[in-house]
């Protein structure tokens, strides 16, 4: 009997090197142990030394999916993989060439089992990850941890995704056998942690928590999906879970509220003898004030039949800067008021963060009316389309015509396009200023409505950061 020691048993090069030495010394996988790292203290030592393979051995040759595979199964939990992948290398080379064709075989059952187990764990992995920010100073940039708890040893695996989906960022992901770690240029591993070393909250989540609680939906709860697809053991690390059990004992009575509550229509606060229809000669006259009354009553697109009312901007009229979002949403459309829902609470935090006064400003949007989609008692927001942006666009130029702002702040696409074009490029473009003549200059940043519908908790940390630095240019 041969004994095998691997120094880390998860890395598949040297399990490579081991198995291509035994199998050119001619050695059946029966008389070999597999021995792990510390485990080889328990078997009273290390590699024995091979017998030189035989005069004019050759390298063996095996099917590509079998290396695939194996590279999969050697991060699995199983102590034996080591053994049942040499196991099949061996019959691979030694008679059966078409193993991996057999998929009721033991072997390839088994290992074709660990594999998908493992890619299952991966998947999880990227999944729910939630970084949490861990401030190190005014000199020192954050660094953002999160801890998490694989089954199988996935954590080499994994790390890449990461690094590509948040290479802006300092962070460290924290498991039990092993921790990854990256700086902005170089890629670490180093040993395991305990769940204490890693933190278990930050500013944003309070935020995210209620953000979650707003979109559930009771009545399309489905707990097993849930639980399948967002097990039960991954809750403890992620922020809105805390809320999940709540929820869910809420969702009954809310879906027969629901049922049983008359259908509600907003109550419509545009006159059936409104302001001309569009293809009427349209003059926007007089103060602010003026205009806000004739939008009022606005029909020069269809949107005002479903909406409440229309959203038009507020602030002083003589505001410096000028905030110019997209069009109102649910919240907006019955309040009356632009950025009243949970965009505008993140908005008003990334200004404070910032430091700059809303109150100071003037905020308005792009389309004056709510467009959405119904979907039984839901309202879900809906692009306005370009005749839409078109026949609000009026009551836009009358806004910054009265209130001449010094800097206008576009937040979103839609806003940025207005402004700047229909060829602008908001991601590649954002945070660059633009002069628009007569001393008024412009700049681009995101919707913070687009903040909110980022799935990871990593990349909202990271966009709101954006979203603040790119505010923070207005006061330069």
């Amino acid at each position: 009997m041969i004994s095998v020691q691997l120094q880390d048993g998860v890395d598949f090069a040297q399990w490579r090197g081991r198995a291509r030495a035994l199998l050119q010394a001619e050695i059946a996988p029966e008389h070999v142990t597999w021995i792990v790292g510390s485990e080889a203290s328990l078997f009273g030592g290390g590699d024995e030394a091979l017998p030189p393979p035989p005069a004019g051995a050759s390298q063996a040759r095996v099917p590509r999916e079998f290396m695939s595979l194996a590279d999969r199964v050697i991060a699995h939990r199983d102590p034996q993989r080591h053994a049942l992948l040499y196991r099949m290398l061996w019959r691979l080379t030694h008679g059966e060439p078409q193993l991996m064709k057999l998929i009721t075989d033991d072997d390839v059952a088994k290992a074709l089992a660990h594999s998908k187990n493992v890619g299952r764990d991966l998947h999880k992995m990227t999944a729910f990850v939630r970084f949490r920010e861990l401030a190190r100073g005014d000199e020192l940039p954050p660094v953002f941890v999160s801890w998490f708890e694989p089954e199988h040893y996935i954590v080499e695996r994994v790390a890449p995704f990461f690094v590509r989906r948040f290479a802006g960022m300092h962070w460290s992901i924290l498991t039990p056998y092993r921790s990854a770690h990256w700086d902005g240029s170089e890629l670490r591993f180093d040993r395991g942690a305990t769940r204490d070393q890693a933190p278990s909250d930050d500013l944003l989540e309070e935020l995210w928590r209620s953000y979650y609680a707003s979109i559930f939906n009771p009545a399309r709860l489905k707990i097993g999906a849930m639980k399948s697809e967002m097990p039960v053991k991954y809750w403890k690390n992620l922020p809105e879970a805390r809320l999940i059990p709540q929820l869910i004992r809420d969702a009954p009575a809310r879906a027969q509220a629901m049922v049983a509550a008359a259908p509600t229509v907003p109550r419509k606060r545009i006159s059936e003898a409104a302001a001309p229809r569009i293809d009427a000669p349209f003059f926007v006259e007089g103060s602010l004030a003026d205009v806000r009354a004739q939008a009022k009553d606005c029909r020069r697109c269809p949107l005002w039949e479903p909406a409440t009312q229309t959203v038009f901007g507020v602030g002083p009229e003589d505001a410096r800067i000028m905030l110019i979002g997209e069009q109102p949403g649910d919240k907006e459309d019955l309040g009356g008021k632009p950025f009243a829902g949970p965009a505008g609470q993140l908005l008003d935090q990334a200004l404070l963060a910032a430091g700059l006064d809303r109150a100071a400003m003037y905020v308005t949007n792009t389309v004056k009316h709510f467009k959405f989609e119904a979907r039984g008692k839901e309202r879900l927001h809906k692009r306005a389309g370009a005749r839409e942006q078109a026949a609000c666009r009026p009551w836009l130029d009358a806004e910054l015509a009265r209130v001449q702002p010094q800097i206008i702040v576009c937040l979103g696409s839609m806003a940025a396009s207005a402004l700047f074009g229909s060829d602008f490029k908001l991601l590649q473009q954002r945070g660059q200023w633009r002069e628009l003549g007569n001393g008024v200059r412009a700049i681009a940043t995101v919707h913070p409505a687009y903040l909110l519908r980022l799935p990871e908790q990593a990349a909202r940390d990271q966009g709101y950061r954006d979203f603040v630095r790119d505010l923070q240019m207005l006061s330069e």
